[in-house]
């Protein structure tokens, strides 16, 4: 015979520990939105660069993405980055000579991550969906360069966000078609085949190859639908 298994009577008590760390940890998530909400609140519009950390400064992509950064800040954009080397240093540095500001939102890593020196606004989190939650609230467009896991961690939270409606829509670039065609092929012969994503939601990205491209889809989006948010993404924004 099976053995029964008896609900407990009573919740075991929690240890007072235990108790005072999780409150600690509470605090600390609390301290890091307190301080994202208000260093950021003032620079929208901006767009939200994402991309590998190992690209080095003698790479073409390197470049591509310091003329992005340049190119969006002298547009009017506010520029945020993960703060570190590689992409995000380029785009960084391009957004940094140009007009409007450029952020960085670095994030502390067991293995120290070099911070960038080309921001006019500095913030560190000692943990990501903190980090993320910036990158989203304050973005008007998202712009993705070949990455890792983390750029791909990144992508698929506003993409996420985007398909199940708990965000505004906003324009996803991928830049290097090359680098992106083997994801967008699986997404459309396996994932839109197997009726795990829709074939709409395919349309959630845009490719591009130059600066000029990315500037022309976020404008073109922009010229459609306004900067100014309606009352319903008004309320997701909120909530978000």
């Amino acid at each position: 015979m099976d053995k029964v298994i008896k609900p407990r009577s009573q919740p075991v008590p929690a240890d007072a520990a235990a108790l005072k760390q999780q409150a600690a940890r509470i605090t600390r998530y609390m301290a890091e939105f307190n301080a994202g909400f208000e260093r950021l609140r003032s620079i929208e519009p901006a767009v939200s660069i994402i991309g590998s950390a190992r690209t080095p400064p003698d790479h073409p992509r390197y470049a591509l993405a310091e003329r992005v950064g340049r190119l969006l800040s002298d547009s009017g954009f506010s520029v945020i980055t993960g703060g570190g080397p590689g992409i995000m240093e380029a785009a960084s540095k391009g957004a940094y000579a140009g007009k409007s500001p450029s952020i960085g939102l670095s994030i502390q890593l067991p293995h120290e991550q070099q911070v960038n020196p080309y921001q006019d606004i500095a913030l560190s989190f000692r943990h990501f969906f903190a980090r993320k939650v910036m990158f989203v609230r304050y973005a008007s467009a998202y712009v993705a360069f070949p990455g890792g896991y983390g750029t791909l961690d990144e992508l698929a939270e506003i993409l996420t966000l985007l398909q199940t409606g708990k965000t505004r829509r906003i324009p996803v670039v991928l830049v290097d078609r090359d680098y992106w065609n083997g994801m967008l092929d699986w997404f459309s012969e396996c994932m839109v085949e197997e009726g795990t994503i829709a074939a709409e939601d395919l349309n959630l990205m845009h490719i591009a190859e130059t600066p000029e491209e990315v500037l022309e889809i976020i404008q073109g989006h922009y010229d459609e639908h306004g900067f100014e948010l309606t009352e319903e993404e008004g309320l997701l924004m909120f909530e978000l």
